[in-house]
């Protein structure tokens, strides 16, 4: 992976010389050490941690639902929120959130059933490395915390940057306009991961009719026929918005905004009070202009999540 691991060994370094006071810290994943490996005149740099369990995205496949229940979101979303205020990334998905394990006899019969019977593999001819097939883990009985990991594309936050990043669908506006960025697209990134592992689906597709495939255009669409229009002083910032919207401030695919439902009048499994305590803390997350999310903080300190977690 060449430069990007490069990167992540030295965001684990910078890590290492933030405070351990903060209450985040054991909610990231740590750097235990690192060493190279010469193979075929290649370089391989390897990073040990800790062992986790499966991903949040694998956990919750588990479930037939495909939903992750209430109590579990909001334990994945303070200690996700925890993480955020003691470290920032460019983005987060459910695939970045590890589970802990506390259960290390899990590791203990891997070990004895690959003695017993190996798994496959096979030996590359070229280098004589061998590769093995992947094997899983029973479910063990006593899982740890989540914990956020995956540094490899991460980026000093303290910064204002220009980059083009997260995953189609979880891009913040300021990302697609060319606004310059900062912290509170991880923010917005939550507010669109939760969407996906409580409801079973994007909030935002970003499916173009005309082109079949995602376009930021119809991102942008999915956006306002959620929020609204984007605020003019938004769009002055960004060095794209020319292409979305005239010069009055209109957005030039006037097709695609068919189906505007606001966010505070969208369809969830939750019901009563409870749905509009859900919809509060996504509204938090879902604003256009960054400075008006809230911060990891204080979504860390939110009422639904303490709610479902007591």
């Amino acid at each position: 992976m060449g430069q990007q691991l490069d990167d992540e060994l030295s965001m684990y370094k910078r890590m290492e010389k933030s405070s351990k006071r903060c209450q985040g810290h054991h909610y990231v994943r740590t750097l235990l050490d690192s060493f190279e490996i010469d193979r075929a005149s290649t370089r391989h740099l390897c990073l040990v941690h800790p062992p986790l369990w499966e991903s949040v995205w694998a956990f919750l496949h588990r479930n037939p639902i495909g939903r992750l229940p209430p109590p579990v979101l909001a334990g994945v979303l303070r200690s996700l929120f925890l993480a955020l205020d003691y470290l920032h990334t460019e983005y987060i998905s459910a695939g970045n959130i590890m589970i802990g394990i506390e259960d290390d006899s899990v590791f203990g019969e891997f070990e004895e059933r690959e003695i017993q019977d190996p798994g496959p593999r096979k030996v590359v001819d070229s280098d004589g490395r061998t590769i093995y097939l992947s094997q899983d883990l029973r479910i063990p009985k006593q899982i740890g915390h989540p914990v956020l990991c995956d540094f490899g594309s991460a980026v000093p936050g303290d910064m204002e940057h220009l980059e083009d990043i997260q995953p189609n669908h979880y891009r913040a506006p300021e990302v697609i306009l060319g606004v310059p960025w900062t912290y509170s697209v991880d923010i917005w990134n939550v507010g669109c991961m939760i969407w996906d592992i409580f409801e079973g689906g994007p909030l935002f597709t970003g499916h173009d009719p005309e082109f079949k495939k995602y376009r930021s255009r119809a991102h942008l669409a999915d956006m306002i026929n959620l929020l609204g229009p984007p605020p003019t002083g938004l769009l002055r910032e960004g060095k794209d918005s020319s292409r979305f919207f005239t010069e009055k401030y209109e957005f030039r695919a006037q097709d695609l905004l068919k189906n505007h439902v606001p966010l505070e009048e969208r369809e969830t499994t939750l019901e009563g009070q409870d749905k509009v305590e859900f919809l509060r803390l996504m509204w938090r997350m879902l604003q256009w202009e960054p400075e008006k999310r809230s911060s990891a903080k204080e979504l860390a300190e939110d009422r639904w999540l303490y709610k479902h977690l007591h």
